[in-house]
């Protein structure tokens, strides 16, 4: 049994992607899908399993926040973000988890803990991955998968960095600071800054990490924050 594993699409389903999937008996999503869209692409002719993320809202209330089943006898366990891994993980034998954007594959305590990264949007330098899971005779074996992408490298700061900077953005706004003050105080693009401005002002209360994550950095020309395209819908 050969199962594609995936996870925050973000509303973008490439053609590598479903070139890859179509390969697959089984198709498993940790999350972030953004559109119903997606689901039933991926679900069109094999089976789907897959829960709701931070960013799936209304239309996704029908999708589990996690699920446990069980695939040619393998138990898995399916939740978006890692930090809600129930300690209990009796008769599991892979976790499936996404969020961070990050893939990661490590063994503990008998178990494949696997998050397959993003093969969405692009966010900030990060590689665009999935994965492959091949089921023999009770054995599992896993294979990263890299997506090719048409996105040029981009030489990001730190994520710490451009939080850092959205948060001093949003301390200026609340002092009455204009935009173009605080692009040059701080370094950045005019478009970036009024951008950053218009999330904190459609969004009450957001942190600087909640403005971070609804970022999409597709070019970033100079430290520490220039940018040219911001999506509220990402995180």
């Amino acid at each position: 049994m050969r199962i594609a594993v995936l996870s925050d699409t973000h509303g973008l389903l490439r053609p590598e992607v479903m070139e890859i999937v179509n390969t697959c008996d089984v198709v498993l999503h940790g999350g972030d899908i953004n559109t119903q869209k997606i689901a039933d692409e991926l679900s069109k002719d094999k089976p789907l399993y897959i829960v709701r993320g931070n960013n799936d809202k209304e239309w996704a209330e029908h999708i589990p926040v996690s699920l446990r089943f069980e695939l040619d006898g393998i138990g898995f366990y399916m939740v978006h973000n890692k930090k809600e891994i129930p300690l209990d993980l009796t008769g599991v034998d892979v976790v499936v988890f996404g969020h961070s954007h990050k893939y990661l594959e490590e063994r503990k305590d008998g178990r494949l803990f696997l998050n397959p990264g993003s093969c969405g949007k692009r966010r900030f330098n990060q590689e665009i991955t999935m994965a492959v899971l091949e089921l023999k005779g009770g054995e599992i074996e896993v294979q990263r998968i890299d997506i090719s992408h048409t996105e040029p490298a981009i030489h990001a700061p730190r994520e710490k960095d451009i939080r850092k900077t959205v948060e001093n953005i949003s301390k200026g706004m609340k002092k009455g600071e204009t935009i173009k003050y605080m692009a040059e105080k701080y370094g950045c693009t005019l478009e970036f800054t009024e951008q950053v401005c218009r999330i904190i002002a459609t969004h009450p209360g957001v942190t600087g990490e909640g403005i971070l994550n609804k970022m999409e950095v597709n070019r970033i020309q100079n430290p520490p924050c220039q940018t040219s395209l911001i999506d509220d819908t990402i995180a």
